[in-house]
């Protein structure tokens, strides 16, 4: 004969109220995947920005979102539609209720007067019409190029202020000698 030996295993049921919120939550529930996207914003029946993306993500729940995982272009335009500014980055995340959008990885916007920023990180303030990093700036316009770290502008980089200027280079077209 074989003894058999019979083991009994105890398993406690509780139930975590943190848990039970977490699974059913609905804080990040993805909602939509849009390819080739194009949005368009505006306030008062007038087309203020055009937002395009290869990819955008909706998610929904109590902080909706909208996500580019594959980078993104915004265009800002006057009250004649004309594009005064464009800002693009490799990645964007847009708050819905918050009305803001962060720019991420590459990012650059150009002006009407062709002035160009770039840093790695810029936040949309659609409530406020600004753009504005604390991240490191480089600004190139045709006569100079500053450095700094963080700044703040309007929405379409016409006047932006430097927080903290670490460098200026002025260009000055050098006189054509055609002699060699």
């Amino acid at each position: 004969l074989i003894p058999y030996t019979l083991y009994l295993f105890f398993a406690s049921c509780q139930t975590d109220i943190q848990t039970i919120k977490q699974v059913t939550s609905f804080k990040n529930l993805h909602g939509e995947s849009m390819k080739e996207a194009e949005i368009l914003y505006g306030d008062s029946a007038k087309v203020k920005m055009k937002l395009t993306a290869p990819q955008m993500d909706r998610y929904s729940g109590e902080k909706p979102y909208i996500e580019m995982p594959q980078g993104m272009k915004m265009f800002f335009y006057n009250d004649s539609l004309k594009v005064n500014a464009w800002m693009k980055a490799d990645y964007g995340i847009r708050y819905e209720k918050e009305g803001k959008m962060e720019a991420k990885r590459n990012v650059e916007v150009v002006n009407v007067k062709g002035d160009k920023l770039n840093t790695e990180r810029l936040i949309l303030d659609e409530p406020k019409d600004s753009i504005y990093t604390d991240a490191f700036v480089k600004i190139t316009t045709k006569d100079e190029v500053l450095w700094g770290n963080g700044l703040e502008s309007n929405r379409d980089f016409s006047k932006y202020v430097i927080k903290n200027i670490k460098g200026i280079v002025n260009i000055k077209d050098e006189p054509k000698n055609n002699n060699p």
